[in-house]
């Protein structure tokens, strides 16, 4: 039960923290220089140029109506899970316009870009690692994808690309430029921020020593490992392969020790994103 509740309160901070940094990234680099981006923020940009509604304003409206939309249509669990980012984001976003000393970070519209991007992205990624999301325009592809199966990413990038288009209307050339390369950099660094910490080392170890390779992988390493049942091309020899999955800081010595044993071992490795399972996403058990 304590655990329980103690992922709650830990999920609730973490989106409590994306829409902090989200709001500042928009309070400090994109409104002081005149940025445009997609997204509510964008849209609200578009009409606070257009018909002068306050963006705080805008926000707090447009998410609120997006809300009930995917209450109604996506259900009550991701309706509970986007209900902070509804309410807490315009909230925030209200006070921090109204700080001074927030809005003077820098003039330069490059390094806003660069710095507002990279602030999204992680703002974006904590509130989804924490299962959440941050209302909005996140909502509209999401509603999209389960009515009609239209991918969820390419919705977004449809939506983001005909708000930076829209804003031409009020933008300049030089604007839509640094809008693109905004939503470009915070997009990579949203992909970064999903799989941190979560990227592991998968290691193929083709040898005579196998049996020993594997006990010395179990032993001294305290990982897991598969053996599968290989035959070499050339000359036909059956034989077994041992298969681990190790962290990037293991594979020196996952390494030294397998050629220690077998100088001659072929080790075939590579990245992978995500290991589920007992050692990574489960406590180890011991028999």
């Amino acid at each position: 039960m304590f655990k329980r509740y103690s992922a709650i309160f830990k999920n609730i901070g973490l989106i409590l923290i994306g829409n902090t940094i989200y709001a500042l990234a928009v309070t400090s680099f994109i409104l002081p220089n005149g940025l445009i981006t997609g997204g509510t923020t964008g849209l609200a940009l578009l009409f606070y140029h257009q018909i002068s509604i306050p963006i705080a304003v805008f926000v707090s409206i447009f998410n609120i109506a997006m809300f009930l939309l995917g209450a109604l249509v996506l259900g009550r669990s991701f309706a509970l899970t986007t209900l902070i980012s509804t309410f807490y984001y315009p909230f925030i976003l209200g006070i921090f316009q109204k700080a001074s000393v927030l809005q003077n970070m820098t003039s330069d519209h490059l390094l806003s870009a660069i710095y507002a991007g990279i602030m999204i992205g992680l703002s974006i990624g904590i509130v989804i690692k924490a299962g959440a999301s941050t209302g909005g325009m996140d909502i509209p592809p999401l509603v999209l994808n389960k009515k009609f199966g239209v991918s969820v990413s390419l919705a977004m990038y449809g939506f983001d690309f005909t708000i930076l288009l829209a804003q031409m209307l009020f933008a300049n050339k030089e604007q839509v430029l640094y809008g693109i390369l905004l939503v470009l950099i915070y997009t990579v660094v949203l992909d970064k921020v999903l799989i941190f910490g979560q990227s592991r080392t998968q290691v193929k170890i083709i040898s005579e020593k196998y049996e020993e390779i594997n006990q010395t992988i179990i032993q001294h390493l305290d990982r897991g490992s598969t053996l599968i049942h290989a035959e070499t091309g050339y000359c036909h020899d059956k034989n077994l392969v041992v298969l681990t999955v190790v962290s990037n800081r293991e594979l020196p010595k996952l390494n030294m020790l397998a050629l220690s044993i077998d100088p001659k071992a072929f080790m075939i490795i590579n990245q992978v994103n995500e290991v589920k399972g007992r050692g990574f996403t489960m406590d180890k058990s011991y028999k």
